[in-house]
């Protein structure tokens, strides 16, 4: 088989197990989603196999040549991670941000590392890879994707005179298409009931609209949304 037939292959592999472990986590709505999982996976493809051509070309150069190429650059996939990490936020309603930033702050790495290398052909397919799970992807996904993986996440916080109300609200929500994923219940000095509610709806659904619907419930004090 062509050696360039075989790296498309490899990319394209580590790219469709990426995809698998993103929806897995989507499916879940963790942090680690989709475009984070496929980038993440494309740029260790990448990186292993310059690091295993590199072994091959470097060791023609000269008999007595025992200098690892590639000890520089584990240092800098290594030491990027701190700039990946400083991306990293979590907001006020306990999601997490910035990991798709990370990973292709650290991807950048790789293909900066592979274009050094003089790999031009790996590091120029892997950066397309990335490009297309970035911009792409998402945009198939919201289109033909499972509704699911369309979810987004947001936290409302209620405040009710009756604490009767939390069934009937809670009711409500999950019959206009919301996943309840997290409750907490809290009394209120004021002989109030404060629920914290964290829900996952989907784009036909808008903020306003839940506003509206909770606010007109009768016993419903005050409601705050963030998301």
């Amino acid at each position: 088989m062509d050696s360039s037939l075989l790296i498309l292959l490899k990319l394209l592999l580590s790219a469709f197990l990426g995809i698998v472990i993103g929806i897995e986590r989507e499916l879940k709505h963790k942090p680690l989603g989709l475009k984070t999982s496929v980038i993440i996976s494309v740029t260790s493809c990448l990186l292993t196999i310059v690091s295993i051509e590199a072994a091959f070309m470097y060791a023609e150069t000269s008999t007595n040549n025992r200098t690892d190429p590639m000890r520089l650059a584990a240092q800098i996939v290594s030491g990027i991670g701190f700039l990946g990490a400083g991306v990293i936020l979590r907001r006020n309603n306990d999601v997490i941000s910035g990991l798709t930033t990370a990973a292709i702050i650290w991807s950048a790495a790789g293909i900066g590392i592979a274009v050094g290398s003089g790999f031009y052909y790996e590091a120029a397919l892997g950066a397309g890879l990335i490009l297309f799970s970035v911009q792409v992807l998402p945009y198939l996904i919201t289109r033909i994707g499972v509704k699911k993986l369309q979810g987004k996440e947001m936290k409302i916080r209620l405040f009710l005179e009756d604490p009767e109300l939390m069934t009937t609200i809670i009711a409500r929500l999950k019959r206009e298409d919301m996943v309840v994923k997290n409750l907490w219940i809290k009394d209120t000095d004021k002989q109030r009931v404060q629920i914290d509610v964290r829900l996952v709806v989907y784009d036909h659904v808008y903020i306003t609209d839940i506003y509206h619907m909770v606010h007109d419930i009768k016993g419903v004090v005050r409601v705050e949304i963030d998301s």
